[in-house]
């Protein structure tokens, strides 16, 4: 089995700041880090690391040989990265005290990933294997329907949140994921609840209240871990990238979700993106106080 990561890849330039700049405010940042990151980057570097086969399919420009080149260092294969005229996509994350973020995101070669990667990596993937997607790139809607069309369990986190991009996709989804606040949007956009979108699997994640997931059982609430965060970012991608993983392994949806947390909670004790995002070793052996 195997996960195919239709997905962003960024530079993230991260400033440490007091607190998150409001309107027309000038900081100064107390830090800067650079770290490899993009949500989708995220989710096959966190997938790579709890365990499974990724592979990632994706664009970078001539600036992005150091982002591919890291790819594979984390266990993430890059066959289906292609060069592309644009510049590799970049982001600007402020991180306040208290571990919150505000993110600027220069999309790029992200959206500019070509069908033809696409095809080639849909040509390779078997049935049973997973397809996921989220809105930092071009070709969600064909790669949804070439995933359910091939077999593959279809699985779309609904960030940066669109209710229109949802429901274009969600008849092909077994697997959606969204926050809280995603949640209500959708819901105040269609009228449906999780329970209600006619998708195998729902989460919500609710940060520091845990998650919820919707499956064919019902209602499950999965409590967090308490921990005192230093940065949030990726977190959730984590949490993603650790429940495919575990599902695509063929743990159950509710271990894959439990160990899943564990590795969420470890990630926001950390600064940075992908470079930190923990192991299945480092996720074991995780002892909050």
């Amino acid at each position: 089995m195997a996960i195919w990561n239709l997905g962003s890849i960024n530079l993230d330039l991260i400033y440490e700041v007091p607190h998150i700049p409001g309107p027309g405010e000038t900081l100064a940042a107390l830090g800067h880090q650079r770290f490899l990151g993009g949500k989708g980057t995220n989710m096959s570097v966190a997938a790579a690391r709890a365990g499974a086969m990724v592979h990632h399919i994706g664009a970078v420009g001539a600036d992005g040989d150091w982002a591919v080149e890291r790819l594979v260092r984390y266990g993430v294969n890059t066959e289906h990265v292609v060069r592309v005229d644009q510049e590799t996509g970049s982001a600007i994350v402020a991180v306040a005290a208290d571990g919150e973020n505000a993110i600027i995101i220069n999309s790029a070669a992200n959206v500019n990933i070509p069908q033809a990667a696409l095809d080639a990596a849909m040509a390779k993937a078997a049935r049973g294997d997973t397809m996921v997607f989220q809105n930092e790139t071009n070709l969600q809607a064909e790669a949804a329907v070439a995933a359910r069309a091939a077999g593959l369990y279809v699985a779309y986190a609904a960030a940066p949140f669109s209710a229109g991009a949802v429901a274009h996709v969600r008849p092909y989804l077994d697997f959606l994921i969204l926050n809280a606040v995603e949640a209500d949007q959708l819901r105040a956009a269609t009228g449906l609840g999780p329970a209600d979108l006619g998708v195998r699997d729902v989460i919500v994640t609710r940060g520091a209240q845990g998650a919820d997931w919707y499956g064919q059982d019902g209602h499950r609430h999965f409590p967090s871990i308490k921990v005192t965060p230093v940065d949030t970012t990726g977190a959730g991608d984590t949490f993603t990238g650790y429940v495919l993983a575990g599902r695509d392994l063929g743990r159950p949806m509710a271990e894959a979700i439990a160990t899943a947390t564990r590795a969420a909670a470890l990630m926001v004790t950390r600064k940075g993106t992908a470079d930190v995002i923990p192991t299945m070793d480092e996720t074991n052996a995780f002892s909050p106080c």
